[in-house]
């Protein structure tokens, strides 16, 4: 029995899954209510009409309709403004 823990490295640990984030329907693209929209780490994109965000800041159809994006600007804390992606399901 070993009296002294392991002290080798280990090179060959990161082999993670990829997450699958990104737009999943594009814009023009039908949709029903409940369909995700888009994953996301944070909140890159933000959700508009037609739309809301869940927990893990994936942004689901609210509706059946047809996909869209557009930039709108978000003032931050700061006061500062942003160009941000807006997703709607009109």
């Amino acid at each position: 029995m070993s009296k002294v823990k392991a002290g080798g490295s280990s090179k060959n640990i990161h082999n993670n899954a990829g997450q699958r984030l990104g737009v999943k329907r594009f814009g023009g693209q039908k949709v029903t209510a409940g369909q995700v929209l888009v994953r996301q780490t944070g909140a890159t994109k933000i959700a508009g009409d037609g739309t809301y965000v869940s927990r893990n800041f994936t942004i689901h159809a609210a509706k059946d309709g047809v996909v869209g994006f557009k930039l709108v600007k978000k003032t931050k804390f700061t006061g500062k403004s942003e160009r941000r992606t807006q997703v709607v399901v009109l």
